[in-house]
C-alpha cells in the first residue's frame, strides 16, 4: 500500500514511523510549507491519502484527493461546518473518504460505551452529566473532535440535552465541554455522570499517538477499492 501523506506535524510522523512495519510505503509528505507538492500527479502515485493537516487546509486537500481520484482518510478536525460539503463531493465523483474524529480503537470502544450508558441513565433525570478533555497546547481546536462526538451521542440519548457548550456555566438544556490544555498530553477524555447520593465516571486516556496512527493506517488499508463515505463503525462494525 502506497500512501500519501498530507499534514507531517505530530501525527504524520507517527504515521509516518509505523507505516513500514504495517507493510506500507510512504511516496508524499506535504507539511504546512510544501503545498505546492500537492499536485493530482503527486497524488496519483499513492493508493490512498491519509491526512492530518489543520483545520484549514482539511477540505482543500480532501476536494484535491477526490478530484485526482484517490482515496483519503482524515483525521483532522475542526472543519466539520464543511464535512457535509466533503460528503456530497465525494459521492458525486465516486469517490472514497474516511472521516473520523479518532482512529484509536481503545476510543471507538469508549464511544460505544457512551452510548450505551447514556441509554441507561437515559429514564434517570436525577444525573447531570458533563465531559471534561485534555489534550496537548498545541492543539488548535477545542473542544476536540473526540469530545464533540461523545456529545453529539450523549445529545441523541438524553432527554432534555439539546445542544452542547464549551464554557461553563450550562445552560437549561445544554451540555457542558470543558477543555483543558496542558503539556504534551496525546488526549483524556472523561464522560461524568452525578447526582446527589453517587457519581459514575467513564474515562479514556491515551499513552502515545501511536494508537491513532495504527488506526489511520488500518482505515487506510481497510478504504482502498471502497467507494463511498465511511467511518470507523463501518469498519469495526460498532
Amino acid at each position: 500500500m502506497k500512501i500519501a501523506l498530507l499534514g507531517y506535524g505530530k501525527m504524520g510522523r507517527a504515521i509516518d514511523g509505523l507505516a513500514e512495519g504495517a507493510g506500507a510505503e510512504v511516496v508524499l509528505r506535504v507539511d504546512s510549507t510544501g503545498a505546492a507538492a500537492l499536485t493530482a500527479g503527486a497524488l496519483q502515485l499513492a493508493d490512498v491519502a491519509i491526512e492530518f493537516s489543520r483545520p484549514e487546509h482539511a477540505f482543500g486537500n480532501i476536494r484535491l484527493c477526490l478530484e485526482a481520484g484517490v482515496p483519503v482518510v482524515c483525521g483532522t478536525t475542526g472543519w466539520l461546518h464543511r464535512l457535509e460539503e466533503a460528503q456530497m463531493l465525494c459521492n458525486r465523483l465516486g469517490g472514497a473518504l474516511f472521516y473520523a474524529s479518532n482512529f484509536s480503537i481503545g476510543v471507538n470502544i469508549f464511544f460505544a460505551l457512551n452510548r450505551y450508558l447514556a441509554q441507561l441513565i437515559a429514564q434517570r433525570p436525577q444525573y447531570g452529566v458533563e465531559i471534561e478533555e485534555i489534550h496537548h497546547t498545541q492543539k488548535l481546536d477545542a473542544p476536540s473532535g473526540t469530545a464533540i462526538t461523545l456529545a453529539e451521542a450523549l445529545l441523541e440519548q438524553l432527554p432534555g440535552k439539546e445542544r452542547w457548550v464549551g464554557k461553563a456555566p450550562a445552560g437549561q438544556g445544554e451540555l457542558l465541554i470543558r477543555s483543558r490544555r496542558e503539556g504534551n498530553i496525546p488526549g483524556t477524555h472523561q464522560v461524568s455522570y452525578s447526582s446527589a447520593i453517587d457519581s459514575i465516571t467513564i474515562r479514556h486516556e491515551a499513552h502515545s499517538r501511536e494508537g491513532f496512527a495504527r488506526g489511520a493506517l488500518e482505515a487506510a488499508r481497510w478504504l482502498v477499492g471502497r467507494q463511498g463515505v465511511f467511518g470507523m463503525k463501518d469498519m469495526l462494525g460498532f
